[in-house]
């Protein structure tokens, strides 16, 4: 999953090579921490929150194939 969401961010910002997600393993749920140059994070964020929501939807979609835990996505 972490490869999904460092394809799908780094094509949308200027410095991909800042561009880094941590992932967090719990009982029920995994976390993504993505942490990117100051510049990129509205990239990243997009209008009210469009861009974010949308990789949210996919990497959710992509993950319920595998496991049933749940999958949350923050930016740092």
């Amino acid at each position: 999953m972490v490869e999904l969401v460092k394809f799908v961010l780094s094509h949308l910002v200027d410095h991909p090579d800042q561009l880094s997600i941590k992932e967090i393993e719990g009982e029920t749920t995994t976390v993504y921490e993505i942490t990117a140059a100051k510049s990129d994070l509205g990239k990243i964020i997009g209008k009210q929150g469009k861009i974010i929501n949308s990789v949210r939807e996919v990497v959710r979609a992509a993950a319920s194939k595998d496991s049933n835990k749940k999958i949350q996505i923050e930016v740092i």
